[in-house]
């Protein structure tokens, strides 16, 4: 009995090691020409040993490779990154690959190819299931042999150069699940061919330049969940057929050119969550039945086309409504008063820029964020209207930035109607301004410039304690490692001790994908030097920005600066600062609190404008230290856009400073002159405008500048005094040699004191050419003034200065081409010198030559 319970148990054993050595040989890679394409594809494409150690298994030890059965059947070299000689000349060298008979899945997103599709990928692969190269720099047209591999269940071809057309021939691809050539160059129409595409579950051609009309065979694909064609130039009405697609869980068409009344037919999209369908030309009412059967609805952009009528009862009535946006439309009715049965959610309700009259109704209690601006509701505010709201340019009582009795009377008595008044006690709109609002909103923006200005002095003098109290702990720190590590991440690098515990809230992934609609293209506000910034809903109804930081293509030291930044400095002038998420190993997330109303457009410092005008400082390319703080700052890496050829190609601290007082130039000059938003125009345009207006400023001759001035600042005579004065220190800003520009302290101490600029420079002249110094903010502001017989005949020296390019400047300014790069004793005499001439801001090329000779 004992021996058969050997023999049994010795049986068994052997069995198991059978199998453990088979499952071994069959995971080791055993054919020798896949072996020695592998090798060639490492070194075509410049991969790291780290990645693919050259002599390791590669079915073992190389990162993305996946096998069966001895062979290849997986490639995943997603974000790899390049040795330093593959760097240098990389390419889509992918030739290898043939030999790989049984490769199913490529995938090469976020790893520079620049080149063409080879057409092996649907010659040669022909077991080939998924091929990604998103966002890979991949050009030309998409290979026509794509559409024979019939295999192919996943095309990812997004965030490319790809030019040409859409190849029929992918029609033919009958297993073909997800289709995704966004964000490309791509032409012509949509392939008729596509409507054969029966297993497609997601088809995404947005942001392309595709035009012609939506083929109604789309509507023929029963499992398409996700159709996005926005952002191209799509025309007719939007296809009846549509509504056939009963598992469709998101359609966006937005921006487009699409005409046309809504069919009611689009109510058999019972599965939708999200209908994007803004910024067209739509038109006409929306049907009362097509939105009775969408109870899936979560997300609903009407915004910015031309519909009409009232808003049908049964959208207030969904149940998962989150995002409601008919803005800019001609909507004009009266709001439906009834109560919701649906609790608050955290709902968004966008209604502005519509005709909708009459008392705000209980109906927008359910919401938790409002934007009833620029229509004609009346009365009072009720109590169930959230406190989050914008009524700015209606007809309300008691409250402010209301529009004039007379618009709102009229408009009431061409409908029939009798108009309240603005309340029993007087019957003109509550803190009435009494210049235009133009000129309100200007000033209003003026003084929080300046006042970001002052507080940038505060910011500078702390973040210099800051790096001192930094660089005297230093030596322990780095002689004890990196600091704290935080939960979910990894250690801080060398030198940062991140305080975690007064961070804002620890949100989570998932949070964030649902609050930026999953990070979709159309959340996206712009790519940043450290990070893509979206826009966000919290669940709340809070609006959030959210940087989505990705580490392989930025640096870690970058975000946990910034971090660090926001755990010791708290000031109101900073943009909020809300919470992070550090889960994911490659992706981390900041969000801050939306600035509503965006920036002034100055490249050099993101000064962003919260809902009441107030400067908010959010992303800035520098935040200089003033003279003799050699050390960089701490904040300069993870605050900066990415930089501007008008920096120079150094990227100095002095050139960004610099180029920070010409932004501000250019931005006093456009509050004094009314012409808003001019500096965010091409070059030449800012250029020509500079040419035009920089004569008629002169320190000698105030009545000049009345013919550049904004009418509505010519109040008085002291205040047109104090413009003059803004007009004078905004020329001085532009001067166009960036080192003889005036410190930004100089600029805010003339600031402080308007009328001391001009009256004291033409009263006391000699005294103030006696004391001259480099510390006298006067004399730094208008060195340029001075010793000039004709500021006017400067101005039209430029184009002379121009056509000689390199050597005037080096004769017009020998003294600032010595010691730019000095560093100790007086190494900035030649930056702090106070330039004789005021033009406008040179061409690129030449502002780089005249840099180098700095």
């Amino acid at each position: 009995m004992v021996d058969q319970r050997s023999i049994i148990v010795v049986t068994l054993v052997s069995l198991l090691l059978l199998l453990l050595f088979d499952s071994t040989l069959e995971q080791q890679l055993t054919s020798y020409s896949e072996k020695q394409a592998l090798l060639q594809l490492r070194s075509t494409l410049g991969l790291r040993s780290k990645d693919w150690p050259k002599k390791a298994d590669p079915c073992f030890n190389w990162t993305g490779i996946s096998c069966q059965n001895g062979s290849v059947i997986g490639i995943n070299i997603s974000g790899f990154r390049r040795t330093r000689v593959g760097s240098q000349n990389p390419s889509f060298s992918v030739d290898a690959l043939v030999n790989l008979t049984n490769l199913m899945s490529f995938n090469a997103s976020n790893f520079l190819l620049p080149g063409q599709i080879p057409d092996l990928f649907g010659d040669k692969l022909l077991l080939l299931q998924v091929l990604d190269l998103r966002s890979s720099s991949v050009v030309g047209p998409i290979p026509l042999s794509l559409g024979t591999s019939s295999n192919l269940t996943s095309l990812y071809l997004s965030d490319n150069s790809i030019t040409g057309l859409i190849p029929p021939s992918l029609g033919q691809s009958s297993k073909l699940l997800y289709l995704d050539l966004s964000q490309n160059s791509l032409t012509g129409s949509i392939p008729l061919e596509f409507s054969s595409l029966g297993n497609l579950s997601l088809l995404d051609l947005s942001s392309n330049f595709l035009s012609g009309l939506i083929p109604p065979g789309i509507g023929a694909l029963p499992k398409l969940q996700v159709l996005n064609l926005s952002n191209n130039s799509f025309t007719s009405s939007i296809p009846a057929q549509l509504g056939d697609l009963g598992s469709l869980v998101e359609l966006d068409l937005g921006m487009n050119d699409l005409s046309g009344s809504l069919s009611s037919d689009l109510g058999g999209l019972r599965s939708l969550q999200k209908m994007l369908l803004g910024s067209n030309k739509l038109s006409g009412e929306l049907p009362d039945d097509l939105f009775s059967s969408l109870t899936r609805l979560q997300f609903i952009d009407l915004s910015q086309n031309s519909f009409n009528g009232s808003i049908p009862i049964a959208i207030f009535s969904m149940p998962q409504l989150q995002f409601l946006d008919i803005s800019g439309n001609n909507f004009s009715s009266q709001l439906p008063d009834r109560s919701s049965t649906t609790n608050s959610s955290g709902a968004v309700f966008n209604l502005s820029q519509n005709t909708f009259y009459g008392n705000l109704t209980s109906i927008l209690g359910r919401f938790s964020y409002v934007d009833l601006s620029s229509n004609y509701f009346e009365g009072k505010i009720p109590d169930h209207i959230p406190s989050n709201r914008s009524l700015d340019r209606n007809c309300l009582q008691r409250v402010s930035n209301q529009r004039t009795l007379e618009d709102c009377s009229s408009f009431y008595i061409a409908r029939g109607l009798i108009f309240d008044g603005f309340g029993p006690q007087n019957n003109t709109p509550p803190a009435a301004p009494k210049s235009s609002g133009k000129s309100n909103r200007r000033w209003i923006i003026l003084a929080g410039v300046l006042g970001g200005v002052a507080f940038l002095a505060i910011l500078i003098s702390l973040i210099v304690i800051v790096i001192f109290c930094t660089r005297r702990r230093g030596t322990n720190q780095r002689s004890n490692g990196v600091g704290p590590i935080p939960a979910g991440g990894s250690p801080s690098p060398q030198g940062v001790a991140v305080d975690f515990s007064s961070l804002g809230e620890k949100f989570v992934h998932q949070q964030l994908l649902h609050a930026a609609n999953d990070f979709n293209d159309m959340n996206l506000i712009k790519h940043g030097h450290s990070g893509d910034l979206y826009r966000g809903l919290l669940e709340n109804g809070m609006p959030v920005v959210i940087k989505k930081i990705n580490l392989h293509s930025v640096k870690k030291e970058s975000y946990l600066q910034e971090l660090d930044f926001f755990s010791k400095v708290s000031h109101t002038r900073v943009i909020p600062f809300l919470g992070h998420c550090l889960d994911n190993e490659n992706e981390k997330f900041i969000v801050y609190k939306y600035m509503p109303n965006g920036d002034l457009d100055v490249q050099a410092s993101s000064i962003l404008l919260d809902d009441k005008f107030e400067v908010r400082l959010g992303s800035l390319s520098e935040i200089c230290s003033q003279e003799g703080d050699a050390h960089q700052n701490v904040i300069s890496k993870f605050l900066r856009l990415p930089q501007s050829s008008d920096q120079g190609s150094s990227g100095s601290q002095t050139a960004s400073c610099s180029y920070d007082v010409y932004c501000f130039g250019k931005v006093l000059l456009e509050l004094v002159t009314g012409k808003m938003g001019i500096s965010a125009s091409d070059d030449t345009a800012v250029r020509d405008w500079l040419d035009r207006t920089l004569p008629h400023i002169n320190i000698n001759d105030k009545d000049s500048l009345t013919k550049i001035v904004d009418p509505s600042l010519i109040l008085d005579e002291d205040f047109f005094e104090e413009v003059w004065a803004m007009a004078v220190v905004a020329k001085s800003c532009l001067n166009p040699k960036p080192s003889r520009r005036p410190l930004m302290r100089y600029v805010l101490k003339a600031l402080e004191n308007p009328l001391k600029v001009v009256r004291e420079e033409n009263t006391s002249s000699a005294r103030l050419k006696a004391t001259s110094s480099r510390g006298s903010w006067n004399a730094a502001l208008f060195g340029s003034w001075r010793h000039s017989s004709s500021e006017v005949a400067a101005i039209q020296q430029t184009s002379t200065i121009r056509a000689e390019g390199t050597s005037s400047f080096k004769q017009s300014g020998t003294t600032g081409s010595q010691g730019s790069g000095q560093i100790g004793g007086d190494h900035s005499s030649s930056q702090r010198q106070q330039s004789r001439e005021v033009f406008h801001e040179p061409s690129d090329s030449q502002d780089r030559e005249r840099r180098d000779e700095e």
